[in-house]
């Protein structure tokens, strides 16, 4: 009998343990539950910059922006676990140590530094329309009056445009970027909103190249950066640095072309790390 109650003692001591351990490695390689692995968020959803695919796999300027960094960091391929962290919920995500970091078409504004910190910026973006490719009717955001203006519901960017450049232009909100496009391929829409490297992302699919063209308007300076937990001075340098490298081998315009290419999306040159272009 002795011998059982020692054991079980011991038993539960170990499964404390190995519970202590496990949240240990939990809080150090950012939610994966595996100090092997590293956790990173990403949209899963916006092909070109953050994409799951029917098999699994994940596509995107983005994806391969954090793998690189995570190369750098010293974790292969195999070893990242990518994390959908939509847009509302990207500072709770990193507050909260879900990932170690997100990288997900994530602009850099003083209302997010005060929760964040970022690395970068890694792109410089601008919030642009999306057009059929034989429409040549909008030559500037002015011509949007009378014309009908896509975006997804909740986004700020077809309010912008109304607001102040083309207040008489006819708002349209759908529940999702791939509807305004099936409305603009259709006629039922005239342009579509949102940031340029989106678009361009979108226009890329096999489904959609040469339907559509990027108006070139800059109306919004977006500076993607790479989203991280405040005050890690330390992971925030290394991600610097590895942003740095990624510019100087030529692996950034490697991820340009291959994921925008097709829209012939003019993209700006890669920005300087700190240089937040307002």
């Amino acid at each position: 009998m002795q011998l059982r109650k020692v054991t079980a003692a011991s038993a539960a001591v170990l499964a404390l343990a190995i519970t202590a351990t496990a949240c240990g490695s939990n809080k150090e390689d950012g939610g994966s539950g595996d100090s092997k692995k590293i956790t990173i968020g990403i949209k899963i959803d916006q092909p070109g910059i953050g994409l799951k695919t029917p098999d699994g796999k994940y596509t995107g300027f983005d994806v391969d922006v954090a793998t690189y960094v995570a190369k750098e960091l010293g974790y292969d391929a195999k070893d990242i676990v990518f994390k959908e962290t939509k847009s509302a919920d990207r500072e709770t995500a990193i507050e909260r140590g879900d990932v170690k970091f997100i990288a997900a078409s994530y602009s850099i504004n003083d209302e997010r530094l005060q929760k964040v910190d970022f690395a970068g910026p890694y792109l410089l973006a601008h919030q642009d329309i999306l057009v059929r490719a034989d429409d040549d009717s909008i030559k500037s955001p002015e011509d949007l009056n009378n014309k009908k203006l896509c975006s997804v519901t909740g986004s700020t960017s077809a309010k912008n445009v109304k607001d102040k450049l083309a207040p008489k232009a006819q708002l349209q909100t759908y529940g999702g970027y791939s509807e305004c496009l099936t409305g603009l391929e259709n006629k039922v829409i005239d342009a579509l909103t949102t940031d340029d490297s989106i678009l361009a992302g979108y226009a890329s699919q096999a489904n959609f190249q040469g339907k559509f063209k990027l108006a070139g308007f800059k109306m919004t300076n977006e500076n993607y950066g790479i989203g991280l937990k405040k005050g890690d001075a330390d992971l925030k340098k290394k991600i610097d640095a590895a942003l740095t490298k990624m510019v100087s081998d030529g692996s950034w315009d490697k991820a340009v072309k291959d994921n925008f290419g097709p829209a012939n999306y003019k993209n700006e040159p890669a920005p300087k790390i700190g240089n937040i272009v307002k």
